[in-house]
């Protein structure tokens, strides 16, 4: 760790940049992300264009990469001596980075940010723990529950909140050959968000005990796998093969009545009817002795992975110009419907409501990002960070542990007791947060 003397504060960055002792070259900055569809590489090229544009002793330039590909191919770049500056992130990747002594901590940065814009504190938890915090927070991701108004209202249904509510409501919705809802229980990252989304509604959120020991053989895990395996009965028959995109597909031609899904505006908008006033959208439904509801959230973050002193303080510019509302709104809607606010005046700027998909579904949007400051990341939500949690993602432990339930029709009891999982003890290669494309 470096000593607080090796960093300038931001306001004392900015003093001496005004004091017109300004770099003698330019400051050049890689980013790496993950965003690579064209629309989303092309937002961030408008907004690195005006960056730089407006700080010409720091040029900023985009890589986009794969998550498919980053596990792996990070560590080797930084191994070379030739990885990014600035590096996105989710909270397991960061461990992986961690382990290899190339994040540099962004404790003050962080306070001073916090302090200006509020950060929903959801999106630092999984970010703070060996008494650092370890990336700023840049958007969320949160589940909700998707529905149609119509559909419920013609078949007699109330929005679920209890499970009990939930079961009845996907019942009575499986009729004329369409299902009540549409759960995946392939052994993928999008079965471990669900299946996570019970387990926090159910009172299973954290994995670890304090001793980094694996807290699953429990009763409220036992809960959550038994009541997803009586829901995913409504759900259609090939859900053992699906990722998001069959969830969104059984949605959007209305094959499904409800899905969990970190968000639907898009394609509803395109390839189903567009019909703002009907789309629905509602907190994930919780048990029925929990009081309120919570959810699965990723909070993307950006890494500082760069030692050079200078190249930190540039960075530290570019991230605090980031944040400003008036640039952040126009970051988020680079995925319109997709990726939330983390900060409390991000939630309010203009620049993000102003967008014309934002606008049209403004009250889901809202919905979304009411439920997003409930949300939980499994192995993360303690303050303490265990290794083998990136294990446990890698593998999809959580998945495979649903899948011997609803496809190998074990109880749920017998599926979570210890020694009938995965042992995870390899670190991961390839992972991503959720639907990228």
């Amino acid at each position: 760790m470096m000593g607080p003397t090796r960093f300038l504060t931001i306001a004392g960055f900015a003093a001496t940049l005004l004091a017109g002792t300004a770099y003698a070259e330019p400051v050049d900055l890689t980013v790496w992300h993950m965003e690579q569809p064209p629309h989303r590489v092309q937002r961030m090229k408008e907004l690195l264009d005006e960056f730089n544009a407006a700080h010409p002793d720091i040029q900023v330039k985009q890589e986009p990469q794969s998550w498919g590909e980053v596990y792996a191919k990070a560590p080797a770049a930084f191994a070379a001596g030739n990885g990014p500056d600035l590096l996105f992130t989710i909270p397991d990747f960061t461990t992986v980075l961690k382990g290899i002594n190339v994040v540099v901590p962004v404790d003050d940065l962080v306070k001073d940010l916090d302090s200006k814009h509020g950060f929903v504190e959801a999106t630092l938890a999984p970010y703070k723990y060996d008494d650092h915090v370890w990336a700023v927070p840049a958007y969320n991701m949160a589940i909700s529950l998707w529905y149609r108004n119509s559909v419920l209202k013609a078949a007699g249904v109330e929005v679920p909140k209890t499970w009990s509510e939930w079961q009845a409501a996907a019942e009575k919705l499986s009729t004329d050959g369409k299902s009540g809802i549409g759960l995946p229980a392939n052994k993928q990252l999008y079965t471990d968000q669900t299946v996570y989304s019970f387990m926090v509604n159910s009172g299973a959120g954290d994995l670890y005990n304090d001793d980094g020991s694996i807290a699953f053989d429990k009763p409220e895990t036992v809960k959550a796998y038994d009541f997803y395996s009586k829901l995913a009965k409504f759900s259609p028959a090939d859900n053992s093969t699906w990722t998001w995109g069959e969830a969104e597909a059984c949605f959007a031609n209305s094959s499904c009545g409800m899905i969990l899904q970190f968000g639907v505006i898009n394609t509803y908008e395109t390839q189903a009817e567009g019909d703002a006033a009907d789309l629905g959208v509602a907190p994930v439904p919780h048990a029925d002795d929990e009081s309120a509801s919570a959810t699965i959230s990723y909070s993307n973050a950006i890494m500082l992975t760069t030692k050079d002193e200078a190249k930190q303080n540039a960075a530290k510019v570019f991230l605090t110009w980031l944040l400003e509302p008036a640039n952040y709104g126009r970051f988020l809607t680079m995925e319109p419907g997709l990726f939330l606010p983390v900060t409390n005046d991000g939630a309010k700027a203009e620049s993000f409501w102003s967008d014309k998909t934002v606008t049209k579904y403004k009250s889901q949007v809202e919905t979304m990002i009411a439920n997003s400051q409930t949300g939980k990341l499994f192995g993360f939500t303690t303050g303490k960070v265990f290794p083998s949690i990136g294990a446990i993602s890698a593998q999809n432990v959580i998945a495979e542990t649903l899948q011997r339930v609803v496809v190998d029709g074990q109880s749920a009891a017998d599926a979570a007791r210890p020694g009938r999982r995965v042992c995870p003890k390899s670190p991961p290669n390839s992972g991503h947060a959720g639907e990228r494309s």
